[in-house]
C-alpha cells in the first residue's frame, strides 16, 4: 500500500477508521450503546485483525441518528427500526426518481 492509498481512505465514508472507544467518545455515548445498535442489526462494524470493532464515518452518522431518537425517549429497538425504514424509504424514492427520469427521456411527451 502506498501513501497515496492510505490518504485516499481519509475521504472514504465506508472505511472503518474508528475504534469502538473513539466512536463512542465522538458520539457522546457509551460502548454499550454501540453494541446494542449492533445487536439490533442497525450497523455491523467491521473487525480488525485482532477482532476489535471498527466503525466508518457512515456508520457513525447512523449511530448519531439512533442516539438522537433514543435521547428523545424512543426505545433503542424502535429507533433502529425507524432508521431502517427511513433508509428503505429513501432508497425507494431514489429508485422511483430514476424510473421517472428514464421514462421521461424515453418518451418526452409524458413529462408532467
Amino acid at each position: 500500500m502506498t501513501a497515496d492509498d492510505s490518504f485516499s481512505r481519509l475521504d472514504d465514508d465506508d472505511y472503518p477508521a474508528y475504534t469502538m472507544g473513539r466512536a463512542a467518545e465522538m458520539l457522546g455515548t457509551t460502548q454499550g450503546f454501540l453494541r446494542a445498535i449492533g445487536e439490533a442489526r442497525l450497523i455491523t462494524p467491521l473487525r480488525s485483525e485482532g477482532g476489535h470493532r471498527r466503525y466508518s464515518r457512515y456508520q457513525l452518522r447512523i449511530a448519531a441518528r439512533a442516539r438522537e431518537l433514543v435521547d428523545q425517549g424512543t426505545p433503542i429497538e424502535a429507533a433502529c427500526r425507524i432508521i431502517i425504514l427511513e433508509d428503505q424509504l429513501e432508497e425507494a424514492q431514489r429508485i422511483n426518481a430514476e424510473y421517472h427520469r428514464a421514462a421521461e427521456s424515453a418518451d418526452p411527451t409524458t413529462a408532467a
